[in-house]
């Protein structure tokens, strides 16, 4: 296994983000965040509104400059906004791709440059949802089907200079599902991961030695209703 170095975080503040911070040190890799919020945990943090194109990457840039450079990165800030097409406001339903898509490439485009230095790697979060669709989640399945195909078209382009890896979980045990609807929460009796259990996951693909690549993982419960 290659040394995690420098990786940096999008939505290290929570949920997916705050477990792989915290995999990251253990593995002895030092995380760098991007988030609105402050983390708890002594970390470099950069505080920034992913849809926020010109300000996603100037955090990432100067995070990247403080520290001499990028080894790694996890994009794994992400939003949701729940409904009928025709029943999300249209701010709320673009918000959730340019916070998902357009924020995730943005971040690496800026990155782009140093895991180039680095023969790094950048693991992108998707989705069951962007490989499954269900219904009222048009604006989170575009995006994440997006970042799908973003992904895999990245890994083709940046062949033999960057490592690429699509992480495709599904549903964990985080607040991403507070403040929702009833009807837009997992049941009860829903079967969900840990996310400290696909941090692990996230940390394996940003410790694969240069030429080594994970290009896909699918990391679910293994009841996972969205999955297959």
């Amino acid at each position: 296994m290659a040394e995690l170095g420098n990786v940096l975080i999008t939505g290290g503040v929570s949920g997916l983000g705050a477990a792989t911070v915290e995999a990251v040190r253990e593995a002895g890799g030092t995380p760098l965040v991007l988030d609105r919020a402050a983390p708890s945990a002594p970390v470099k943090f950069a505080c920034v509104d992913l849809a926020d194109r010109r300000a996603a990457e100037h955090a990432v840039q100067e995070l990247a400059d403080a520290v001499g450079g990028l080894d790694g990165v996890f994009t794994a800030a992400g939003i949701d906004s729940c409904g009928p097409l025709g029943s999300v406001p249209p701010g709320d339903w673009e918000r959730v791709i340019e916070v998902n898509l357009l924020g995730t490439a943005a971040v690496v485009r800026a990155a782009l440059p140093y895991l180039e230095r680095s023969s790094g790697t950048v693991v992108t979060c998707a989705s069951t949802l962007g490989i499954s669709a269900v219904s009222e989640a048009t604006a989170y399945c575009a995006s994440k089907f997006g970042v799908v195909g973003l992904t895999r078209a990245l890994a083709a382009e940046t062949s033999g200079r960057v490592g690429v890896t699509l992480l495709v979980p599904g549903g964990m045990h985080t607040a991403f599902f507070d403040g929702r609807d009833e009807q837009y929460k997992p049941p009860p009796d829903a079967k969900l991961n840990r996310p400290e259990d696909v941090a692990q996951a996230v940390v394996f693909a940003l410790s694969q030695p240069p030429g080594c690549e994970v290009r896909e993982m699918v990391v679910c419960h293994s009841q996972e209703s969205s999955w297959p």
